[in-house]
């Protein structure tokens, strides 16, 4: 009989494994350059618009909520900083990792699943090779680098959509959003959003590696661990977004004006 709640625990184990082996395996020769370039080419191929498009709706409705609160206590001169840094340092991290998980890791999950269910992988045991070194390691490597260049770019549009948008549509001032946002912000501002942003494609490729190898069998489970795959990616992002955010505004002291 087994207990409740070990089924659960068992998986979060196997997860932790993978992760593990994962690390182990960048290591090692021969390194599948090629196999990582043409994954890095599908992330972006598949990323670049969507997080763009995505990036500009989102840095708007920060901008306009923010200048509309600010406009409320008679703070316009601060819209710029705060509606930023809030792009900077959480919306740009999760557009990003919530975009990668959903186009990119889906299509790595359904890759590796076909694989499994057709045998693939255990082909690749028989023979030697160790399907982590020479599957999963490009893939989840490609997650990071993806995930790290589009965090820079959502930042990009997101900023700029939430200066258009203060200064054009609420009647702002670009000089008060620039020196606001000059006078608040901060270097590592920036690096815990790449930081993020590297952990969140990391665990993006890994999730989806994980359920890609644990199909439940045939076609339909392939497509219930892709679902599952995101669902469990989502879950995992928002926690951690928690959990760094938490330290570094205990480690970091902020920017005196």
């Amino acid at each position: 009989m087994s207990v409740p709640g070990t089924g659960a625990l068992t998986q979060v184990g196997r997860l932790a494994t993978l992760s593990w082996e994962v690390l182990r395996a960048i290591f090692k020769r021969p390194f599948q350059f090629r196999e990582w370039i043409q994954q890095c080419w599908f992330f972006a191929s598949v990323t670049i618009l969507p997080t763009a498009l995505v990036a500009i709706p989102f840095g708007a409705v920060i901008a306009l909520q923010l200048g509309s609160l600010t406009q409320q206590i008679g703070a316009q001169s601060f819209t710029g900083a705060a509606s930023a840094l809030a792009i900077v340092q959480q919306a740009s991290p999760l557009i990003t990792a919530l975009l990668v998980a959903g186009a990119g890791g889906s299509a790595v999950c359904a890759d590796i699943g076909a694989r499994k269910i057709r045998e693939e992988i255990d082909a690749m045991e028989v023979l030697g090779v160790n399907p982590i070194q020479r599957l999963i390691v490009p893939r989840v490597l490609a997650a990071i680098v993806v995930s790290v260049l589009l965090n820079g770019l959502v930042s990009v549009v997101g900023v700029l959509g939430g200066y258009f948008f203060n200064v054009v549509m609420q009647g702002g001032t670009p000089g008060a959003y620039l020196a606001s946002f000059n006078a608040l912000a901060q270097v590592p501002d920036l690096w815990i959003s790449e930081i993020k942003a590297l952990l969140y494609g990391f665990v993006a490729g890994v999730v989806a590696a994980f359920r890609g190898l644990n199909p439940a069998g045939g076609p339909k489970g392939v497509g219930d661990a892709v679902n599952q795959a995101v669902v469990i990616t989502f879950l995992l992002l928002f926690l951690i977004n928690v959990v760094l955010t938490a330290i570094y505004l205990r480690i970091v002291p902020p920017k005196a004006m």
